[in-house]
Order: structure tokens, then C-alpha cells, then sequence
């Protein structure tokens, strides 16, 4: 317990050593955070004031607000690094990062999981989607996905900081993950870590497989479409969320399971940007702004907010 109280703080990794080079850096990181942020708050605020996408566009709800946090987490405390020429982390600050970090990706995992399986609903199983996804079961899925990965981010964290840390500070990162701080710990024995991984992992690989099987059946039936137009329009729906969901799952897989002793502190930091920094930018994107739903929202905003300064639409209430 003596060698775990003398580390105090830790030192994040920045991109770059060069001043100029960490400035570029620090504008790149907060284009990508101002995109995201605009983006998904543009959603979240949207379907919060519509109630006719309440019910349809709940997940999205959710995961944008997931995404809003996951993307705070980490890339605000980058930029002020890059600018501070300061990339000390409080202890209690790296154990609280770590703790949302897997909170909010873990959570995502499972909403992704259960917006699979309302497409699969919503193009299988069209005269039943109503019954089948009520709010009531909306809510219980959205409820169990923040639950999951709170749950997962108690386990994390607190199998990864029993850990000693009593050498060095400098986590090859730049921020709190566990393959970074096991690195870093000298403790030879992390059996708790890895029963929490092989846990997570069992769970993890479930929701890909139910993802896959969602939309195996969802691109089943949308080639029986006789329609291009509608097929094309399916498949472009469905394809980029598959992509954006590879890369998300892929590349933490790989940062999580690549083995410490091999690390290679650029490839860590590519890998963490790809599911930490990428798929809260391009979900927006992806999933909500390409809806039709969504724009004719956005049209029904823009209208009220420059013609029609009287009242808010019926529509918004």
C-alpha cells in the first residue's frame, strides 16, 4: 500500500515533442472535438424538442449524448497539454478518466448492439415493430446499456489501480487506459485484469455476433427489395454503421489484447484515436444527419427559429 501512495499524479504522452508540431495538434484535436460536439448536441437537441422522434430515434438520443461524453473524456485534457507544455494528470483525476472512458464505450457497445436489432425489427418484422419496440422497451434497453458499462468501468478501474505503481509515471498514452497503466505497474501479477478483459471480451464478442446475425437477417431481406432505389437506400443506411462499427470494436480490441511488452507508443496512439476520437465525430454523421426524419426536424428549427418567432410549432411541444 506504501509503493501505491507514492505516485501522486501521472504524465499523459503528447502526439508530438516539437512545440509547433503540438500546436498543430492541439488545433487538429479541437476541429475534431468542435465537430463532434456540434454534431451531436445538433442531434440530441433535435429529438429532445420533436416528439414525433421520440420513440423512433431514442437510441440515437442516447448515443449521441454517449458520444458528447466519450469525446470530452479524453480530448479537451489533450488540447490543454499540447498548450500547457504540462501533461501531468492528477492520480484521482487518471482513476475518474479511466472510469468514464470505459463507462461510455462500454455503454456504446450494447446501444449498438440494440439499434442492430431495432433495424432487424424495422425492416424484418415491420407489422409487429410497434409491439416489439414499445418506449417501455426502448427505455430497458437504453437503461441496461449505461448499466452495463458502469458496471464495466467500476471493474476496470478498480482491478487496474489496485495495482502498485512505484516506478515510472509516463503512460504511453494520451490518456488513462488500462493497457498503459498495467504497462506501467509493478506488479508482475494481473490475474484480476485479465478475468475482468476475458469478461468483457466474452461479452463484447457476444454483442458482434448479435450485431452481425441483425444484420445478416436485415441484408437478407433487403435484397428480396424489387426495387433498386430502396435496396440502395438500405444498404447505404446500413453499410457505413457496420463500417464505423468495425473500426470502433476492431481497433480497441487490438489496443486491449496487443501483448505490453511489444508495445509501440504510435501505434497505441493511432489505435486509441480510431475508438476514442473517430466514431463520436462520424456517428453524428453517419447515423442521424443522413435521416430524413432528422432533417425535416432541422427544417422545422431553422423555420421556427428566423419565420416564426411567435411560437414554437406544435411539433416541437
Amino acid at each position: 500500500m506504501a509503493n501505491l501512495t507514492m505516485i501522486t499524479e501521472f504524465l499523459l504522452m503528447n502526439f508530438f515533442n516539437a512545440w509547433q508540431l503540438q500546436i498543430l495538434h492541439a488545433i487538429f484535436f479541437l476541429l475534431i472535438y468542435l465537430v463532434a460536439l456540434m454534431g451531436n448536441l445538433l442531434i440530441f437537441t433535435l429529438i429532445s424538442l420533436d416528439e414525433h422522434l421520440h420513440t423512433p430515434m431514442y437510441f440515437l438520443k442516447n448515443l449521441s449524448l454517449l458520444d458528447l461524453c466519450f469525446i470530452s473524456v479524453t480530448v479537451p485534457k489533450s488540447i490543454a497539454n499540447s498548450l500547457s507544455h504540462n501533461s501531468s494528470i492528477s492520480y484521482l483525476g487518471c482513476v475518474l478518466q479511466l472510469f468514464l472512458v470505459i463507462l461510455f464505450s462500454g455503454s456504446e457497445i450494447f446501444l449498438l448492439t440494440a439499434m442492430s436489432y431495432d433495424r432487424y425489427v424495422a425492416i424484418c418484422q415491420p407489422l409487429h415493430y410497434e409491439v416489439i419496440m414499445s418506449r417501455e422497451a426502448c427505455l430497458r434497453m437504453a437503461d441496461v446499456s449505461w448499466l452495463a458499462g458502469s458496471v464495466f468501468g467500476v471493474m476496470y478501474s478498480t482491478t487496474t489501480f489496485s495495482l502498485p505503481f512505484c516506478g515510472s509515471k509516463e503512460i504511453h498514452q494520451f490518456f488513462c487506459d488500462v493497457p498503459s497503466l498495467v504497462k506501467i505497474s509493478c506488479s508482475e501479477t494481473h490475474m484480476a485484469i485479465y478475468l475482468t478483459m476475458a469478461f468483457a471480451f466474452g461479452l463484447g464478442i457476444f454483442c458482434c455476433i448479435s450485431i452481425t446475425v441483425s444484420y445478416g437477417h436485415t441484408f437478407s431481406t433487403v435484397l428480396k427489395i424489387p426495387t433498386t432505389e430502396a435496396r440502395a437506400k438500405a444498404f447505404s443506411t446500413c453499410l457505413p454503421h457496420l463500417i464505423v462499427l468495425m473500426v470502433f470494436a476492431t481497433s480497441a480490441i487490438v489496443a486491449y489484447i496487443k501483448p505490453p511488452s511489444y508495445s509501440d507508443s504510435v501505434v497505441d496512439l493511432l489505435l486509441s484515436m480510431f475508438y476514442a476520437v473517430v466514431p463520436p465525430t462520424l456517428n453524428p454523421i453517419i447515423y442521424s444527419l443522413r435521416n430524413k426524419d432528422i432533417k425535416t426536424s432541422l427544417r422545422k428549427l431553422i423555420a421556427w427559429k428566423h419565420f416564426l418567432k411567435g411560437s414554437m410549432p406544435k411539433s416541437f411541444l
